[in-house]
């Protein structure tokens, strides 16, 4: 049975509208966001053109019991943008990229691919006004990312579904 979607009635309300939790950074370690060390870490990278898209993916996932790191929510205004990224992808047990056509030519979206590839902790492809097809056959698109398993925005479920599993070992 699919999961019930509550969306949010209004947009442009900012983080405070979220419905998933507010995260504190410890005062030792403001870039790492206060979670238990059994939660599981899900960073979720996007385009700044689709940030609303990214809060309510951000908000499924953390319907499933996962803590989404979304820079738009957990980086303090004045904070060392790159330092708070890195230090959350270094604790982060896997990614979600959200890959739109204006996606691809962002730096930081490969940037951060690179960081968790590196990790080898699991991407999760999200895509969005992008066909699997369309993105195997994009020019310097890397190996690494072709030979995943993409799943379509609209079929988010089989995700979220995945991650449920993983929450609860």
């Amino acid at each position: 049975m699919p999961r019930q979607r509550n969306w949010p009635s209004s947009v442009g309300r900012g983080a405070q509208s979220l419905a998933y939790p507010s995260i504190e950074a410890p005062q030792e370690d403001r870039a790492m966001p206060r979670v238990a060390k059994s939660k599981r870490l899900v960073f979720l990278s996007h385009s700044s053109k689709d940030t609303w898209v990214a809060k309510q993916v951000a908000r499924e996932i953390s319907s499933c019991g996962a803590t989404p790191f979304l820079d738009e929510a957990d980086i303090d205004a004045g904070s060392d943008f790159e330092e708070d990224i890195l230090a959350f992808l270094e604790k982060a047990h896997e990614l979600v990229v959200l890959l739109t056509p204006w996606a691809l030519d962002r730096p930081y979206i490969w940037a951060e691919l690179g960081a968790a590839w590196g990790r080898r902790i699991p991407i999760v492809i999200l895509l969005h006004g992008l066909t699997p097809g369309e993105l195997q056959s994009r020019a310097g698109i890397p190996v690494f990312l072709k030979k995943r398993d993409m799943v379509d925005l609209n079929e988010i479920e089989t995700y979220l579904a995945q991650l449920i599993r993983r929450v609860r070992r």
